[in-house]
């Protein structure tokens, strides 16, 4: 049987179970989702992943005599999100595969989200081509500073193409514009713990019921409310709903990668005296110039070096004025 995978816990996986007659998944009642565990030589062949099924994979299950079932082959992905391991650093996370569009959900405290932050995940969206839309969401929080700085990185990042909102599950800012970009497609939602994704997510359908957590005041950090991976069907289509992110780790690109995935810097790449320019030091570098003339942002350009230098220490970021 043929199904899409709709929830991770790690061991147990949810599989929506397609319609026999109409190999549609969009409606997900009870009856239709199988709990399957992974075939075990999916683990080893030598996949340098630490969960090789997640949600928005396609998947073939046989069913098991106890009622489960069995995973025993995934279908092809035509993309996916992958961070870096937090503890195995040559070995990827993968978020989600099979994803329409991203959004990020980005704040400015409770908890701070980092441009560093934005620009690596915006780095692994590049690597599919997959549409990023940054979410600036509690603004109902935010005093008149805060507000220009929203306003400024909303600006940087929508002059290099990708899209931006503003949203408040508080006040209901944006929940009808989030909704209307959702329309028909697969969304995935991520973002540090305690951005809001599962708040968000709960405004845009209230039928669900999704567990919402409080900051840690200590250290004004989300705490993790959402603990594996799930797929809801809202607006047409569905979301993903993920546990919050603390770092996002890239993994090893090459060079011409990563100079390819910043959007604004792959626009000059032509315009440079020597054709393997990677924009550090070279001569004649149109990269390099653009940045001076104000027409690349400082602050992508430093995350890139950052990025492409392997240097966690030296990253740019946002401040108050």
């Amino acid at each position: 049987m043929k199904g899409l995978v709709i929830k991770s816990t790690g061991s147990w996986y949810d599989v929506l179970i397609e319609d026999q007659d109409s190999q549609s998944t969009t409606a997900a009642s009870s009856r239709n989702i199988l709990s399957c565990r992974l075939r075990g030589q999916f683990r080893i062949h030598g996949i340098k992943i630490t969960n090789p099924v997640v949600v928005g994979d396609h998947v073939t299950v046989e069913c098991e005599p106890d009622g489960t079932g069995t995973i025993v082959d995934i279908e092809p992905r035509r993309n996916y999100i992958e961070r870096k391991s937090t503890n195995l650093s040559k070995i990827s996370h993968v978020i989600a595969a099979n994803v329409d569009i991203c959004f990020l959900l980005v704040t400015l405290r409770e908890p701070r989200t980092s441009l560093g932050f934005i620009d690596r995940f915006l780095v692994s969206a590049e690597g599919f081509r997959i549409p990023v839309c940054l979410v600036f969401n509690k603004m109902d929080l935010y005093n008149e500073q805060e507000l220009a700085v929203v306003e400024r990185l909303a600006q940087l990042y929508m002059h290099i193409g990708y899209d931006a909102i503003r949203t408040s599950a508080v006040t209901g800012l944006g929940i009808e514009e989030l909704r209307s970009r959702m329309e028909g497609k697969v969304a995935l939602f991520s973002g540090h713990s305690g951005t809001g994704k599962s708040a968000l997510i709960q405004k845009l359908d209230p039928t669900l019921q999704i567990r919402v957590g409080e900051i840690s005041k200590q250290h004004l950090k989300g705490r993790h409310t959402t603990t594996f991976a799930e797929m809801f069907p809202v607006a047409g289509g569905y979301m993903m709903d993920t546990p919050g992110i603390k770092e996002f780790g890239l993994i090893q690109y090459s060079k011409e990668e990563i100079r390819d995935y910043f959007p604004e810097i792959r626009a000059f790449n032509n315009q440079c005296r020597f054709d393997d320019c990677i924009h550090l030091h070279e001569p004649g570098c149109a990269v390099q110039q653009a940045v001076n003339d104000g027409r690349i942002a400082e602050s992508r350009y430093i995350n890139y070096l950052s990025i492409l230098m392997d240097d966690d220490m030296k990253v740019a970021d946002w401040q108050l004025e």
